[in-house]
This record gives C-alpha cells, structure tokens and sequence, in this order.
C-alpha cells in the first residue's frame, strides 16, 4: 500500500529514483524504522528480479525486486536505496511470507502519481457475482483455456447488465486478457480500463461470444 504524505519544513530533500535499474548481484541498502529502536539499515544484494506476481489481493505485480536483505520490523513501505543513495524500490514484507521484495520505483512513482493528481486509484466494477467452473473441451471452442467464470448474479442497471450479460453465461476474456479465475478478472479491471469500452468474451450456450461493456468505477 503507498500513500502521499506532504511534509514541510524538514531541512531536507525528497529522495530521487536511482538513476539506473536495479540488476542482479547489485549491493543494496533497505532502510525502515521500528517503533521501539528507531532507524534501521540492512545490507544486502538484489538476488532476483522477477514478475509477473499474483499478490493475493485480485492484482498483479507486473515487476519486483528481491534481495537477501533481512526484512526486520519496519521495514516494509521503506526504500531499497543503491550505492549513491538512489530509490531502486519500495520494500515490502507483505507479498512472501519472509522473503523481502521491493516494488521498483518506476511503479511505485507511477502509483504516487495517479495518487497526486486523483486523490485515489480507481477500480473497475462489471457488476456480477461470479465462481469458478472448469470448462469441459466441447465449451472451450478451441481454446487451451480450462476454467472460466459463472455468473451467477448481474446486478440491475450495472455496467454488465447494460452490456448484455446473462446468468448461467460463462467469462473467459475481457479485453483481450484471458479470464480463468476472480484474480484475472481483477487484475484486468484496473484503474485505466475505467470508463472505457471493451470486448467481453463469455460462453453462451456452448458458443462463444464476444459483448461489449463499459467498465464502470467501484465505488
């Protein structure tokens, strides 16, 4: 999670981004600060750099950084900081269990961004309740696709609804993005996918259809 703090006389200067990308074997610094001892450094060096990852809360982390630095109390929403003092990333704690990983600092500047000027980040909404279903071949229409989504509900004047979806009808696109659980679903519906209008691909009937919805903002 970041937020946009402003703060006023400090004496200092806003940290800048480092200058180049983080790269494997490149030693590293992650910074925090504990309630009870106060700052905290850790050294360490960046042992992988990976991505995409599912992070549990219906996103994707297109990129991350991990290091062997030792995640203490504290630390995660610090920055991974190189050599000169540059931001490689933003620690986090909250994404594996004991291992720590940093969101590079070309997302997380993008996020602050989007904060700054909007205030918030927007989350798309069709409107639907859905579960998970397998797909047996002869509804896969040629696809290599296993699982879809079922709707089971489509709330009344909500953005599916106007669009032409159908319970019992089963999602397995949007956008052009294969759906196969409620985390595609979500990771698609993001913050620039608002208010505009995409296909939607479902199975109606054992054929497969292709809608077009506008996405609407949850609220």
């Amino acid at each position: 999670d970041l937020a946009v703090l402003r703060v006023t006389n400090l004496g200092l200067g806003a940290a800048s981004a480092a200058t180049d990308a983080a790269r494997v074997g490149q030693l590293v610094l992650a910074v925090g600060r504990s309630s009870g001892e106060g700052p905290m450094a850790s050294a360490g060096v960046v042992s992988a750099m990976g991505g995409p990852l599912r992070t549990g809360r219906g996103t994707t982390l297109e990129r991350y950084i991990r290091t062997d630095a030792t995640p203490y109390p504290g630390f995660s929403g610090g920055p991974l900081i190189d050599a000169q003092g540059g931001v490689l990333g933003i620690t986090t704690t909250g994404l594996v269990s004991g291992i720590a990983l940093a969101v590079p600092a070309s997302i997380a500047w993008v996020i602050a961004d989007t904060l700054a000027q909007q205030g918030y980040i927007k989350r798309g909404y069709m409107g639907i309740s859905s579960q998970l279903v397998n797909l047996p071949p002869a509804q896969r229409g040629g696809r290599t696709q296993e699982h879809g989504l079922l709707i089971v509900k489509v709330e009344d004047d909500s953005p599916a609804q106007k669009g032409g979806l159908m319970l019992g009808d089963i999602l397995v696109g949007l956008d052009g993005t294969v759906v196969n659980d409620s985390e595609d679903l979500q990771t698609v519906l993001t913050n620039n996918r608002v208010g505009k209008t995409v296909p939607v691909e479902v199975i109606r009937g054992n054929a497969l259809q292709t809608l077009q919805i506008t996405v609407g903002q949850r609220k």
